[in-house]
């Protein structure tokens, strides 16, 4: 099992310490790259997929870095649209 589909299978049992990093390297996983949205974007964030141009946006969780459930249940649910997972 490589390390996407460990992290994968950890992101669909949506632990409620899943972190921001960990989304990171997800997505990455799945081609998504983390777009620059200026000096004045604050915790909001976004990452594209340069073949399907699809964007997911979302805030950076603060202070601690762990995802909050309706996140996670976003970020699933987009990418379960895209059919990027099942």
């Amino acid at each position: 099992m490589s390390r996407v589909e460990k992290l994968l299978k950890r992101f669909l049992s949506k632990p409620k310490d899943f972190t921001y990093n960990e989304l990171k390297r997800l997505l990455a996983g799945f081609g998504y790259e983390g777009i620059s949205t200026g000096k004045t974007a604050g915790s909001r964030s976004a990452f594209m997929n340069p073949k399907t141009k699809h964007i997911i946006k979302l805030h950076r969780p603060h202070p601690r870095p762990e995802l909050k459930r309706y996140q996670l249940d976003y970020i699933g649910e987009t990418l379960r649209n895209k059919g990027v997972i099942q």
